[in-house]
Order: structure tokens, then C-alpha cells, then sequence
């Protein structure tokens, strides 16, 4: 979830082009386990069947209730142009930063804030104000909704709540991904009441024009991340894209719904609060199944995450915070090319 579904400059997919092949095919493991690793909260949480699915569509759907990100989306037209792809690298990049090895992760998070300096700049039509794709205060607003996203579709359709210690850790962790882009990791709220209250703060600035209301039912067809074979299966694509449709509207408050003009009954949220259960269930107790589907729906990811559905270790059985792994790998931090990025003319 960034400004607009970018590409982070390669196609990590593109060497398997059959997604059934990673049902046998050998697994390259990871350079190292990244910023979280096995027993982390981030991997149980965001690695359940959900997390990739319902709870990255609805963050990318909730995202768009921020009319400066709205604007810089509209303004390069990718989300309709090019969603397949841009939706394809996006899941790609958060994979890597969640999942991926410190070096890739780094230098991912540089490229982003390039293509966002370039491409995510620009005025916002009603109020005239200029909008920043690497702004530190839009960059939290994104992550923000992803974490929360991510653990709330895991609480509905997933396994439950999760305990104290681990809430704790979930959010502690959440701090340690923003590192990853501008926003201050000291802004991150630790708890459940930080993170609602944060909500509730920005709610005032939420709106939907008909230009968001256009783009978040876009954002729930979930045909425009199918791959063409998918598209042309007829009545099973129609029911997978009606499914998950319905289940990330089903996880949507009432207020953001009556915002973006979205209409869903409560006998079909239940209806699909009662069916998504068994299926996430089904689909957790196979990492090669989630794989093989993953590879489908995300040819860019799906080498990124192989090693954790596989539970393939990785080379070095090391973990870094995001300062060691920048100076490691000699790569600017986020802050430091936002600095440079805006630093006045001489």
C-alpha cells in the first residue's frame, strides 16, 4: 500500500510463469531473517492466509478515504491503466520488507522513495494544497491502515484476538517497519487504544469525493489483480472475486461504507463472516497451496514469501533493526533522502 501500486524495479516472478511448479520446485532460502523472523508476531500475523488477501485489499481500499493519496493516485492513472502489475509489485514490496532479507529490504525502500519523488508530487484539486507521497504524515497514515488492516482481518477470520503480550509485540513490531519509510517511528501508537485513538484524530480529514468512491469499488473488484487464465474461468472467477469482495466490505465500519457510498447488508456480512472462517482455516494448513495460489495472484511475490510458506531457513540465522541494516548495506535511510530530497535550493 504506497501512494500508487509502483514497481520496486524488478520481476522477482517472472522466472516461473506455471504457479503449480512451486508445488515441487526447490526453494532458494533468504540471505538472512530480515527485521522480524521466526516467533515474530509480524510473520504469524501478516504470513495467515488472510493477511495477503482480504486484509491487503481492504488497507488499499481504506487507503483512498485520504484525499491528498487519492489525488496522487488519480493523477498517474496506474491504478486503472496497469492494476494486475501495479498490484502485483506493490504486494511484491511489502512482502520483502515483512518477509524478505534486510539488504533486498533496504534497498527496496530507497528505490520506492525515488519513484514517489518523481511521480507522487503534485496539488490536490479542491483544496489546493500541494500533496507528498513521501510526506512523513501520509506515510504513516499508509502504514498505520496496513498494520491494522492486516491484524483485524486476522481477529475476524483468522485464528482470534491476539493475547496482550502479543498485541505488544504486534505493534513494537509495527514501529520497527516504519524505519522503513519517512514516517516517525516514535508517531507509531504501541497499543490498541493508541492505535484507535489515531484513527479517530484523523478521521475529520477523511472524505469521499465521487472520484474516491469510483476508486475504492475499483479497489474491491478483485479482477483487476486476476491473471488473464483466472479471469477467463468463468463462474469460479466470478465467486473468488464476489467473495473476497464481500468479506473486506464485511470488515469495513458503517461510517467508511456510508463515506464511499458502499452498500453491503448485514445477512450477507454475516453470511460471509461464517463461510471466510473455514476457508482461511483450510487454506493455513498448506504453505504449498498458499504458495501455488500466491504465485497465481502475485507472480513478484511469491519467490519473496517461498522460503516462509516453505519454512525453508534462511542462510544466516540473523535478524537486524533497520539503522544496522542501512549502515550495513550503505543505504540512505528513509530520512535522510527525504532530507535530501527537499533540501532548499543553493
Amino acid at each position: 500500500m504506497t501512494v500508487d501500486w509502483v514497481s520496486t524495479g524488478g520481476e522477482a516472478g517472472s522466472a516461473r510463469t506455471k504457479p503449480l511448479a512451486w508445488l515441487r520446485a526447490p526453494v532458494e532460502p533468504a540471505a538472512d531473517n530480515g527485521f522480524f523472523g521466526p516467533g515474530s508476531v509480524t510473520w504469524k500475523v501478516w504470513g495467515y492466509p488472510t493477511g495477503l488477501s482480504v486484509g491487503f485489499q481492504r488497507a488499499v481500499v481504506i487507503e483512498e478515504l485520504d484525499p491528498f493519496l487519492v489525488a496522487s493516485v488519480q493523477h498517474t492513472g496506474k491504478v486503472y491503466s496497469q492494476a494486475r502489475t501495479r498490484y502485483d509489485h506493490t504486494l511484491a514490496y511489502f512482502s520483502t520488507v515483512l518477509f524478505g532479507d534486510t539488504e533486498t529490504a533496504t534497498k527496496a525502500s530507497a528505490v520506492l522513495m525515488k519513484i514517489h519523488a518523481k511521480t507522487g508530487v503534485g496539488t490536490e484539486p479542491v483544496s489546493g494544497l500541494t500533496y507528498d507521497a513521501n510526506d512523513p504524515d501520509s506515510q504513516l497514515w499508509i502504514h498505520l491502515t496496513a498494520w491494522h488492516s492486516i491484524l483485524y482481518v486476522y481477529e475476524q477470520f483468522g485464528p482470534g484476538p491476539l493475547s496482550d503480550a502479543e498485541e505488544h509485540q504486534y505493534w513494537n513490531e509495527c514501529a520497527i517497519a516504519a524505519e522503513l519509510q519517512t514516517c516517525d517511528p516514535a508517531k507509531v501508537p504501541r497499543t490498541r487504544e493508541g492505535i484507535r485513538t489515531y484513527f479517530e484524530d484523523i478521521r475529520p480529514r477523511l472524505a469521499a469525493s465521487e472520484v474516491t468512491q469510483q476508486m475504492m469499488d475499483h479497489l474491491l473488484n478483485s479482477r483487476v489483480m486476476y491473471p488473464p487464465l483466472l479471469g477467463k474461468l468463468g463462474p469460479f472467477a466470478w465467486v473468488a472475486n464476489k467473495f473476497l469482495r464481500m468479506a473486506t466490505i464485511a470488515t469495513l465500519p458503517h461510517w467508511q461504507r456510508d463515506l464511499a457510498a458502499i452498500r453491503q447488508s448485514r445477512l450477507s456480512d454475516l453470511a460471509v463472516r461464517l463461510l471466510a472462517k473455514p476457508v482461511f482455516w483450510i487454506l493455513s494448513k498448506s504453505g504449498r497451496l498458499q504458495l501455488t495460489l500466491l504465485a497465481w495472484l502475485s507472480p513478484s511475490t511469491a519467490p519473496i514469501a517461498a522460503p516462509f510458506l516453505r519454512g525453508v531457513p534462511a542462510r544466516e540465522n540473523r535478524t537486524l533493526t533497520p539503522a544496522e541494516a542501512f549502515s550495513r548495506w550503505n543505504v540512505k535511510t528513509p530520512a535522510e533522502l527525504y532530507a535530501g530530497l527537499h533540501r532548499p535550493a543553493e
